[in-house]
């Protein structure tokens, strides 16, 4: 990987596989949109920028040096080899297809508070309907950072809102699941930073303890907002490609569980009838 500064931005270009279509809209993540030019934009730690596809890479416009090393190399895990993982991958025919059908998908790396609430958020939900609830969520009590653009709420302001506000956004019975896991962050009595290291047994238990997160919403906590790669999320899509696979993730992926899983849950999403007969 490469970067130069430009007077637009940060230029990254011999990247290990990136397609900005395939790794934000695939169900990881719901702050990001795509424009009429093709340029993706989104929030991320408060900062609002537009991504841009290259020929031979992307640009973050108006990024600074100091804020790719801060925020976008972490976020956009370049400090994996992401080629290196899908040949490994490859050694398993399912798996090599599903890369094979979208290489330029990444797992990110996105703050732990935002992914806790919005996975709470994704329950029996569609993509289109999540991004809806979590934008209406920031604009309702998150910060304007520019206009019409909000930074994620943080905890205090969820923690210190009635139920019956999240129930208006059109959450739905997440309402007070939402309002109960944001107490928790608040009050302090659930650390999410301190279950990047802790072991991940653990760290799965705690989470399963908060009121309304199940075995699905605490591994996407856990792949997505906490870094561990090794947790693979299984809700329907995954449970028909895990049977399709005979019942657990191929040896191929080692600790690599949950990036494995993105490639398949994709694949598995838009080929559908690959996996009828393993219907759970």
């Amino acid at each position: 990987m490469k970067t130069e500064k430009t007077s637009e931005g940060i230029k990254i270009t011999e990247i290990s596989g990136l397609s900005l279509p395939e790794t934000l809209d695939c169900g990881q993540c719901f702050r990001w949109r795509a424009d009429e030019s093709g340029n993706w934009h989104g929030v991320v730690k408060g900062v609002h920028r537009f991504i841009r596809p290259e020929a031979d890479g992307i640009t973050i416009l108006g990024a600074s040096e100091d804020e790719f090393n801060s925020i976008w190399y972490d976020y956009f895990d370049f400090g994996r080899d992401y080629d290196l993982l899908k040949n490994d991958f490859s050694a398993n025919e399912m798996l090599r297809d599903a890369c094979a059908f979208a290489p330029g998908i990444r797992v990110l790396h996105q703050e732990p508070w935002e992914a806790f609430i919005t996975f709470i958020i994704s329950q029996n939900n569609n993509i289109a309907r999540i991004k809806g609830i979590v934008e209406r969520l920031c604009a309702a009590f998150g910060e304007e950072i520019e206009e019409g653009v909000y930074a994620f709420p943080t905890p205090k302001a969820l923690a210190e809102a009635p139920t019956k506000r999240f129930t208006a956004l059109g959450c739905g019975y997440r309402a007070d699941y939402i309002s109960s896991a944001s107490k928790e962050v608040y009050e302090g009595t659930l650390d999410l930073e301190s279950l990047k290291t802790a072991p991940l047994g653990e760290a799965r238990e705690r989470l399963l303890k908060v009121h309304g997160v199940g075995p699905k919403v605490a591994d996407c906590v856990l792949l997505y907002g906490l870094g561990r790669a090794e947790r693979c999320p299984a809700d329907v899509w995954m449970k028909r490609v895990l049977s399709a696979l005979g019942g657990d993730m191929p040896e191929c992926v080692s600790n690599y569980a949950g990036i494995a899983q993105q490639f398949l849950f994709h694949y598995a999403r838009n080929y559908p009838e690959k996996f009828v007969e393993n219907k759970a």
